[in-house]
């Protein structure tokens, strides 16, 4: 029940009953509902030159079905991909969307990729057209573009053409190609589309190596849009429209299925915002669009928290006095509520009007009901802090494979830490838990994926006989069914920001660049940045097993090459040995220069005395890293890289990879 080809089809996961039993729909038969039941209102909304310029659903998809046309035109066959690269926007939607309507397979690619990243994507799902923003992307895929046997055009949508180039488009050359191209032919394509069949790929870190394309049916966009729209009670435009501003990276599963998806399902109306939202214009935007539902990655939510705390420290003793009453106040009242206590005492009511309001009216969600957070882990101290201002921030918890969301906490069922229960018609199973009822979790139903892309092997790891996706997520639900996620399986750090990130390729890389390297661990999982423990080549006891002080004769050799005499771990790390030390910071920053985006740098290091070993417990039986070990073993070592205020802000791009 699962296929690794664009053209493959699946058998869909109906249930006898419940949402589950649905019928099946295409994306296009999604839209035809959309224009029906919502036509006239507006779907998207773009900031030009200081005004909102919108469109409704029925203008929406009339210029999808255009950008499908020129696609025709272009030469986009059925199944191959239309990669998408540039900051959301309504060209982004409708070139998503055009794509799958003529046939295509919608394939976004990460901004912040370096050009071979771009290539890996565009070559894995056989592009025959590229959308780019501006000139900026534009020239990392001149660069690769000689290595791309498929792809026929490119696209420039975000800002006029600064050259002319054979195959080379702006937005309203492209816009126009498809004119001439009968309405007939693309409705044939159209009709031959199954909800069974693949028409968009979301690309995800693997814990070694290159990106997943995940393939994702008809029916796992359709059909998950409206199980998680319903699960989180998102209102029908024709009751009251939802408002949402799109910003975080498209190419992500969240972001897509949020912005683009439940959207047209529900007729919610997107706001975009500025590229440089997560650089501190996000709250602008926030306070003009004053959205009914906000997503936002860890990383998002502790930006706005440290930058409510600074401008809290900067007023007055009694205003301080006030707010941490009322912070007191907003923690026990929310917590109790959590716990099933409705009344709602005079001083929350006091509070709320002194403070809970105002502070919801600065950053712009004053009548935001639904805030979210999702794609990495949150810390207890940012939920508690935004519970004590009385916003509680609802979990959701999912993956790429599952089409994204696969629980979600509710405002009447939520519990502080917990991501919720599974959306109806998704179904979970706890593989072979401990003592603590602690076991991998794993998904079904019918927003679990078709397979990867061209990857025979890994889809077979994923999802076993039985059509279980293994999430490679530790885990336990609780008696009344809330599930806590308490560990990894899959070796990848996922940052603040949402980044999923494959250590080994990058610890690999450092050894390979330092000869004197012996292991090298990278750590920042819920962290704002990465940094990574170090340890240097010295003598075992072969009795023992037990690391030694003395470099070995190779380490020795490499530092008199610098010109440093050390002979001992302890020496160098004494002295903080200028030669070995400036060595190793050229080695990372040299490392630092392929990374695959800024996200996957490395911030900062320290050399730790002794070697890991196996008696030391840092390795298994297989001299593979135990993780979890070494990062309980070196905690203070960890945490002194995340001590200091001039923290580097390299997950400017919340949600890479």
């Amino acid at each position: 029940n699962f296929d690794f080809k664009a053209h493959g089809e699946v058998r869909l996961r109906m249930d006898e009953q419940g949402i589950g039993s649905e019928p099946p729909k295409t994306v296009h038969e999604l839209l035809q509902e959309a224009v029906s039941k919502y036509g006239d209102y507006y779907a998207l909304a773009s900031k030009k030159g200081g005004q909102w310029i919108k469109l409704t659903f029925k203008m929406y998809y009339d210029e999808c079905w255009k950008a499908a046309k020129s696609f025709l035109k272009l030469g986009l066959e059925r199944f191959h991909g239309v990669c998408i690269l540039g900051f959301n926007s309504a060209e982004w939607f409708i070139a998503d969307i055009g794509a799958i309507l003529a046939g295509g397979v919608a394939a976004g690619i990460y901004t912040t990729n370096s050009p071979e990243a771009c290539r890996y994507v565009a070559e894995n799902c056989s592009a025959n057209v590229l959308v780019v923003e501006n000139h900026k992307q534009l020239q990392k895929i001149l660069e690769i573009q000689h290595k791309l046997p498929h792809l026929k055009a490119i696209i420039q949508y975000g800002e006029e053409l600064k050259e002319k180039r054979p195959n080379l488009y702006s937005w309203s050359e492209f816009m126009d190609l498809g004119k001439d191209v009968p309405d007939t032919q693309l409705r044939e394509i159209i009709e031959s589309q199954k909800p069974n069949q693949c028409c968009t790929l979301i690309y995800t870190s693997g814990t070694t190596g290159q990106p997943k394309g995940v393939m994702l049916s008809h029916d796992n966009l359709t059909w998950t849009a409206l199980a998680a729209g319903r699960c989180i009670m998102l209102t029908d435009a024709t009751e009251q429209q939802e408002l949402l501003v799109s910003y975080l990276p498209l190419s992500h599963i969240a972001a897509q299925m949020a912005d683009i998806w439940l959207a047209v399902t529900f007729g919610v109306q997107v706001f975009f915002a500025q590229p440089d939202a997560l650089k501190g214009t996000l709250v602008d935007t926030l306070r003009e669009v004053r959205p009914t539902a906000f997503l936002g990655v860890p990383r998002v939510w502790e930006k706005i928290e440290e930058k409510m705390k600074s401008v809290g420290a900067k007023s007055s003793a009694f205003r301080k006095k006030v707010a941490s009453w009322a912070k007191g106040v907003g923690l026990q009242t929310n917590l109790k509520r959590m716990n099933g206590y409705s009344e709602v005492p005079v001083n929350f009511r006091i509070a709320r009007h002194l403070v809970y309001k105002k502070v919801r009216k600065a950053i712009g969600l004053d009548r935001c009901t639904k805030c979210y957070t999702g794609a990495a882990p949150i810390t207890r101290e940012t939920l508690e802090f935004f519970l004590s201002l009385n916003i509680p921030v609802f979990e959701l918890y999912g993956m790429s494979e599952s089409s994204g969301p696969h629980t979600a906490s509710l405002p009447h069922a939520f519990k502080l830490t917990s991501c919720g229960k599974e959306v109806a018609g998704c179904r979970t199973l706890i593989y072979k838990p401990d003592g603590e009822g602690n076991g991998e979790i794993c998904f079904s139903g019918r927003h679990i994926f078709m397979g990867y892309l061209n990857m025979e092997e890994k889809t077979k790891e994923a999802i076993d006989e039985e059509g279980w996706l293994h999430s490679g997520d530790l885990g336990k639900q609780d008696k009344d069914g809330f599930l806590y996620i308490t560990g990894r399986i899959k070796e990848l750090i996922i940052t603040a920001g949402g980044e999923n990130i494959p250590p080994v390729p990058i610890e690999d890389a450092v050894k390979n660049a330092i000869p004197i390297i012996s292991n090298a661990m990278l750590v920042g999982d819920k962290a704002k940045f990465l940094a990574m423990l170090l340890t240097l080549k010295c003598n075992v006891d072969v009795g023992t097993g037990e690391p030694g002080d003395d470099l070995t004769p190779e380490a020795i050799e490499y530092c008199q090459k610098l010109g440093s005499k050390a002979t001992k771990v302890s020496e160098i790390i004494n002295s903080k040995d200028k030669a070995i030390y400036a060595a190793i910071q050229k080695g990372i920053l040299a490392v630092n220069e392929g990374a695959v985006s800024n996200a996957q740098k490395v911030q900062k290091w320290v050399l730790l005395e002794k070697d890991f070993s196996l008696a030391g417990g840092e390795l298994g039986p297989t001299m593979k890293l135990k993780r979890p070990v070494v990062a309980q073993k070196y905690k203070d070592q960890i945490a002194q890289f995340y001590m200091d205020a001039d923290t580097p802000t390299t997950t400017e791009n919340a949600l890479q990879q």
